[in-house]
């Protein structure tokens, strides 16, 4: 019974390291990635979908991405998606290819996106702490209604906790990862 809860949290605790992970992914470094473009949504005949769905995005050069509609009469569409993104970048169209240049990064933007990272870490940090409060609660409800003994629920809090440690400094080493990329010139 202790174990299915220690292994739920561990699932929820790797899923915010997880959700990290895709959130910085979406974040502008000096090099081009088609991550940058994935959470896109284009309108399509009255649908949002996914700018992968209805094009093809590649990397053309190191600033430079690609991207090729399926369908011509996408191509506005998605050059307007892109520039109402907040990602600030200005598509341009060559025929049915729109090239989305990536602008160098200023020393203040530099800044300015570590701060950001620094944010989502928190927040990573505050959602699996929020996972060992909950789990906390429900061995307390266990040891109330006797279905554990005390040891045994002395025991899974300090296991929860030596959990909780590691998935903070995973989360730590992950956001410095992403800063120390983002400084890179």
């Amino acid at each position: 019974m202790i174990e299915d809860v220690k292994k739920d949290a561990a699932e929820r605790m790797g899923k915010c390291v997880a959700s990290l992970r895709n959130e910085l992914k979406k974040l502008r470094t000096g090099r081009a990635s088609t991550t940058l473009l994935e959470h896109l949504r284009v309108d399509y005949y009255g649908n949002e979908v996914p700018l992968q769905q209805v094009a093809n995005v590649a990397v053309e050069d190191a600033r430079t991405l690609t991207v090729v509609p399926w369908e011509k009469q996408m191509v506005p569409v998605i050059e307007k998606a892109i520039m109402k993104s907040d990602l600030g970048l200005m598509p341009a169209t060559a025929g049915s290819v729109i090239r989305v240049p990536l602008p160098s990064l200023t020393e203040e933007r530099r800044r300015d996106l570590g701060k950001v990272v620094r944010h989502e870490g928190e927040n990573a940090r505050v959602a699996i702490r929020n996972v060992r409060r909950d789990v906390m609660q429900e061995l307390k409800e266990m040891l109330k209604e006797k279905m554990i003994s005390e040891d045994d629920d002395r025991r899974a809090h300090d296991e929860i906790q030596k959990l909780t440690d590691k998935y903070v400094a995973e989360v730590d080493h992950v956001v410095a990862d992403k800063e120390k990329e983002l400084l890179q010139v």
